[in-house]
């Protein structure tokens, strides 16, 4: 589409010189976002603005389209590296939320939770805050505020989160929800390799001959990432999916091992025994680049396919075959997700697939590899630069002294000042509840809907004197609050996210945001200012942010500092580490054999598998998983307020066998520990007769994450939320969908909420056996 010249911001717009290249002739960035000739802008002025989607780990290439006024309108997918002119439908419908009716323009405050809120203005919100803050912390210390901040900030902001509390708020404790997605690959990763990262590009699974994929569903929760997957299948690679249900991936596998949830470790280590057991090693390979291989090999010899199989639920024969066709392939590739980390041995599985890619050499290849599919747009950076409890910037460990010591250089404090490890994001609501936290700060994040066990997150939330949170819609946690500051949406701001490649990519701002509507950087600086901490935090813009993360990261094995905006802009994206401007990035690690660790080896860990933390017994017999839908993403603060999305998934469902005797739609009450809630029954032979699975995104009463289990990884504090013991009944009545909660003034938007009310679930994408809606 053409666009007008006039209207172009040179900072953030595509090039429109069409002399650059003839219309047509080039690729559509290449021809600065010039389409093939005889086509033409529907809008005069139009202008395309070249970003990134806000939600998955992705990070798909898409342009905004904003009208003559500076508005956007609409969206273009973008034929950008990561992915090629695709975008799935969360992305398609993102720019919605820009100029969506539902947006907060105003501060809202009130004293008290028994009062309604009340739009203020910035000043008396601001003031509010840090008056309550001052009074917390001076009555109960420091540690007695604390500070949640996400993973779907940009990077510049998440390393703001971290600053924020450590110098301004000068507490311990500091978290983030990206506690609740990608810790456990992060803590497996520093353990075996020494760097928190995938080692491979996407681009690598082209390559492949063997891809294994470990409880990612990824048709739904990843769409794009799916022509990797057929470009490695076009060349004929074999596909192994381990998931107790047959997703829309899983059923064009070669092998889909069905197995019970909690139970990937013993999976994994029957696997390796096979290949032990039948010579497939690569033992040359781990003479020279592996420690701890004997300790792993005596490990895997206590389960043997027979014991595994019992364990697991599946045939002893799939353990077989998945362990010949991974290890006899001349190059193979495990990317994992979710699936298997969200558990209370969450380090430990993803361990054990390491110990199968180590054993056998797959590891730093073109097309031999390991990797973990992140699942917030910034799952990968949100950890990287200091707002996770135990990190600083760059990855340093806030418990190592000369690594506090660098960073207390760079920001200005004496290292005395510099608080210690804080504790992670549930902790902190259990730190709530016994009143050891009474103040709190939000940013990016919505734990009435993603924490588990919500009866026990409300519990923590409303024992705090003062709350605060961050966002651009009233989420289900800001509607707690007792402020809540309206910030921008990815659209409005500029910045920069590291995908599930470790691939840093630039997002620009398409538009102005409306008034009333400040940044998240604007609302930290300010308030550190009002805090007495204005001199650490004199930034006006996040390219000044960016710019002191590139020194704080300089040296460190996440450094970004041969990373610049103008570099992003010109490449499409840098993998790092990126140590200088010339330096072209590291998009595959491991390519001379070295890992991270001094000695350069990886360092292998035996793991013994341990049963969930939630028992089974006669009252609670079956296992309950939860899940993504491919409308939604995570607390769907953000998706349930767009109508297509709704539409297309407009309520969370209970995905049961047909052997419970349900037919689709009737109501059926899941039961456990926690509580009960009523679903409409999805019955579908794709998934395990003992195994129930709900979509998380939805609040109380239809919430998963009322009946999940908060026990926690003892390694990386993950929530086990993909096994907890259940029963299912027959129930009178479906629960109620609520709808999203609005600012005062205000109605839910309409469109979004016809179909709430439909009692049916969605058909499934699963397909085999799935009843048809009527």
């Amino acid at each position: 589409m053409t666009a007008d010249p006039r209207a172009a911001d040179t900072r953030a717009v595509v090039p429109l010189d069409p002399s650059l290249a003839p219309p047509g002739t080039r690729a559509f960035r290449d021809a600065g976002g010039i389409p093939a000739d005889q086509w033409h802008a529907d809008q005069n002025g139009e202008t395309l603005v070249p970003t990134h989607c806000c939600f998955c780990g992705v990070q798909c290439g898409m342009y905004l389209r904003v009208d003559r006024g500076g508005k956007v309108f609409g969206v273009e997918p973008r034929n950008h590296d990561i992915n090629r002119m695709r975008l799935c439908p969360k992305g398609i419908n993102a720019y919605q939320q820009v100029n969506h009716p539902d947006r907060l323009t105003a501060p809202l405050m009130r004293r008290s939770r028994d009062e309604d809120f009340r739009e203020v203005s910035w000043d008396e919100a601001l003031d509010f805050t840090v008056a309550e803050i001052k009074r917390i912390q001076q009555t109960y210390g420091n540690d007695a505020f604390g500070l949640l901040g996400g993973a779907s900030l940009f990077s510049e902001k998440t390393y703001l989160v971290g600053k924020f509390a450590r110098v301004a708020l000068k507490s311990r404790h500091v978290d983030y929800n990206g506690r609740l997605c990608m810790v456990s690959a992060a803590g497996a990763n520093k353990l075996a390799f020494g760097i928190d990262r995938a080692g491979n590009p996407f681009s690598d699974i082209l390559l492949t001959d063997c891809l294994l994929i470990a409880g990612s569903n990824v048709g739904e929760c990843f769409p794009v990432m799916t022509q990797y997957v057929w470009g490695a299948r076009d060349r004929g690679a074999s596909l192994i999916v381990i998931d107790p249900r047959e997703t829309a991936i899983a059923r064009t596998a070669d092998i889909h091992v069905a197995l019970k949830p909690g139970t990937d470790s013993a999976f994994f280590n029957a696997v390796l025994n096979v290949v032990i057991e039948e010579g497939l090693t690569d033992e040359t390979y781990l003479a020279a680049h592996a420690t701890g291989w004997a300790e792993v090999k005596a490990k895997a010899a206590e389960y043997p396919p027979s014991r595994s199989a019992e364990i697991c639920g599946v045939p002893a024969e799939q353990i077989v075959q998945v362990a010949r066709a991974f290890a006899r392939a001349p190059k193979a590739m495990a990317w994992h997700a979710r699936g298997i980390e969200h558990h209370s041995q969450g380090v430990e599985n993803c361990l054990t697939v390491i110990n199968l890619c180590a054993a056998t050499g797959h590891i730093g290849k073109p097309g031999a590899g390991y990797g973990t599919l992140t699942g917030q747009g910034n799952g990968q950076g949100g950890r990287e630069h200091g707002q996770k409890s135990d990190l600083l910037p760059g990855g340093r460990s806030i418990m190592n002294e000369e690594h506090r010591r660098q960073i207390c250089e760079i920001w200005g404090i004496e290292e005395s000042e510099l608080p210690p490890a804080g504790t992670s994001m549930m902790e902190m609501v259990w730190q709530m509840q016994r009143r050891e936290i009474r103040g709190l700060i939000g940013i990016c994040n919505n734990p009435f809907v993603s924490l588990p066990n919500y009866k026990v997150v409300k519990e923590g939330y409303d024992a705090t004197q003062f709350h605060a949170q961050f966002d651009f819609f009233l989420s289900e946690t800001a509607a707690n609050a007792h402020v809540v500051f309206p910030v921008t949406t990815w659209a409005e701001d500029e910045g920069v996210m590291a995908n599930a490649e470790a691939r840093v990519v630039k997002h620009n701002k398409a538009q102005d945001p409306p008034p009333g509507v400040r940044t998240d950087t604007w609302v930290m600086c300010e308030l550190a200012k009002r805090l007495g901490a204005g001199d650490k935090f004199a930034f006006t813009d996040s390219r000044e942010v960016f710019d002191e993360l590139r020194i704080a990261s300089a040296g460190t094995v996440n450094d970004y500092y041969g990373i610049t905006y103008e570099r992003l802009e010109e490449t499409g994206g840098i993998a790092w580490p990126c140590p200088s401007t010339d330096h072209p990035g590291t998009p595959r690690l491991f390519e001379d054999g070295r890992t991270y660790h001094p000695d350069g080896k990886i360092h292998m860990q035996a793991v013994e598998w341990h049963p969930p933390m939630d028992p089974y017994d006669d009252e609670h017999p079956m296992s309950l998983t939860t899940g993504r839908t491919v409308a939604h993403f995570l607390s769907g603060n953000q998706t349930r307020r767009l109508g297509a999305l709704v539409e297309q998934t407009p309520r969370p469902w209970a995905e049961i066998h047909p052997s419970h005797g349900f037919r689709n739609g009737e109501p059926v009450r899941v039961v456990t520990r926690r509580g009960s809630e009523v679903f409409p029954a999805l019955v579908t032979e794709a998934i395990r007769p003992d195994t129930v699975f709900i979509p998380y995104h939805w609040p109380v009463p239809t919430s998963a994450n009322a009946l999940t289990i908060d026990a926690l990884d003892p390694r990386s504090k993950i929530p086990e939320y993909k096994v907890c013991a259940c029963r299912i009944e027959h129930a009178e009545k479906i629960d109620e969908v609520p709808g999203p909660p609005v600012a005062p003034g205000h109605v839910a938007y309409p469109e979004t909420q016809v179909s709430r009310t439909d009692p049916l679930p969605p058909t499934s994408p699963q397909g085999r056996g799935t009843s048809e809606r009527s």
